[in-house]
């Protein structure tokens, strides 16, 4: 699946700090985002697991793209390096449906792949009816973010009862900086809605300008709610073999 396998996670199970409980096992990272008091166990008391959330909608499978393929790997690279560290994990696809990725229990080459055919972005069906996620686990949420609706109430359902939350915005380079001049045609790949745009140096500084807009708001909720926020292009990512900016971030250790 493309990605360097050797990182591994800084990955143990978790709990609320109870009076008595030695100090030195506080996680001082999760305390520092959240305010929240969470003691980390020794390894050989628990069996921690990552719990792995991929947007399953179309825009994951952007056409003339590498994004689906990153996508994958990018899951398959968590899914090995919580192996390394000998914890268990799990893959949810989240569309239209939540539910486990049929195989993902197992070795990345053994999964079936999702779809990525959901007309509809993942926050809805997860507030609607959220899966029984293991509780004081890491949660690890994959997607592109590309909706409206204001993040809040999906960040505070993904990070309820996890012991970390880190959220990876993959976007790719043509989503990033479109290089189009002239008249054209947008259909979104999720509604099928149309818009005829003429596309000239201003309106492509302004779809930057609303980027980044997107992806600060985005930022700022994950501090809020104490989860770890990275945003990747899917091609460098894929090219360069690493990752580097998640280990940068604290979310992977590497090799």
């Amino acid at each position: 699946l493309g990605l360097e396998a050797g990182a591994s996670l800084d990955f143990h199970d978790y709990r609320e700090y109870q009076p008595g409980d030695d100090l030195r096992h506080l996680d001082w990272g999760v305390y520092a985002r959240s305010d929240r008091e969470i003691v980390k166990l020794y390894r050989e008391e628990v069996s921690p697991t990552l719990e792995i959330v991929l947007d399953d909608s179309r825009s994951m499978a952007l056409p003339g793209t590498p994004k689906a393929e990153a996508a994958l790997a990018l899951a398959a690279a968590f899914a090995v390096a919580a192996d390394n560290a000998r914890c268990a994990h799990a893959v949810w696809s989240a569309g239209a449906r939540v539910a486990p990725l049929d195989g993902a229990a197992g070795p990345p080459d053994a999964w079936a792949p999702p779809a990525f055919d959901s007309p509809v972005p993942p926050a809805d069906e997860i507030l609607r009816a959220p899966p029984r996620w293991r509780r004081n686990g890491i949660r690890v949420f994959i997607s592109d973010l590309l909706w409206p609706s204001a993040p809040e109430p999906l960040l505070q359902r993904l990070a309820g009862g996890a012991a970390a939350l880190n959220v990876v915005q993959l976007l790719a380079a043509e989503e990033e900086s479109p290089d189009l001049r002239g008249q054209h045609r947008f259909i979104d790949v999720e509604s099928g809605e149309a818009l005829d745009v003429f596309v000239d140096d201003s309106a492509a500084a302004a779809y930057r300008r609303a980027l980044a807009s997107h992806r600060e708001l985005w930022s700022r909720a994950c501090r809020r709610c104490g989860a770890t926020f990275v945003s990747l292009t899917a091609e460098t990512l894929l090219a360069e073999r690493r990752l580097a900016a998640l280990e940068r971030a604290g979310v992977m250790e590497g090799a």
